[in-house]
């Protein structure tokens, strides 16, 4: 089982339409930055959702945990950091942050292999997910793609 890989990050500038009418980011906006970030940590990895799916896979979520710390606003840059968790042949679970960032960070644009993560955290949680096929069986990652499980024992 892998624990305390390197963080991925992929900067996002604020939309107005993410914001409500406290000026606030809306709070479910949170868990699709949650899902952009895992979305682009595979596509770092080199591999795509489409692929994994051409293969008989599919990655659903069975949890998600999201704690607020502090309000991003409109036009904010912020970072989506993101990171495996564990992994098992069957779970998977990726780690995530959302961090406000100066415009030097925002425009480093994204990077990966950090431990130390800039800007200020203002929310964080992460997702478990479990491997399944197209009839929604569970599915062993290190059986039916050896070579991405292997990735994600390394990252």
């Amino acid at each position: 089982m892998l624990t305390q890989a390197s963080w991925f990050t992929h900067p996002l500038r604020v939309r107005y339409q993410e914001t409500d009418q406290m000026g606030v980011v809306f709070h479910g906006n949170y868990v699709t930055w949650f899902e952009i970030g895992r979305t682009e940590w595979i596509r770092n990895a080199g591999y795509s959702y489409k692929e994994i799916e051409a293969n008989g896979l599919l990655l659903p979520v069975v949890d998600l945990e999201c704690r607020y710390i502090l309000p991003a606003r409109y036009d904010d840059m912020v970072i989506v950091c993101t990171r495996i968790g564990a992994c098992t042949p069957v779970r998977v679970t990726f780690e995530s942050q959302v961090r406000r960032v100066g415009k030097e960070e925002f425009e480093a644009g994204v990077f990966a292999g950090s431990d130390q993560l800039p800007g200020e955290l203002l929310v964080e949680g992460g997702t478990k997910h479990v491997w399944v096929n197209a009839s929604w069986q569970p599915a062993r990652l290190n059986k039916v793609m050896p070579e991405l499980f292997n990735l994600l024992l390394t990252k």
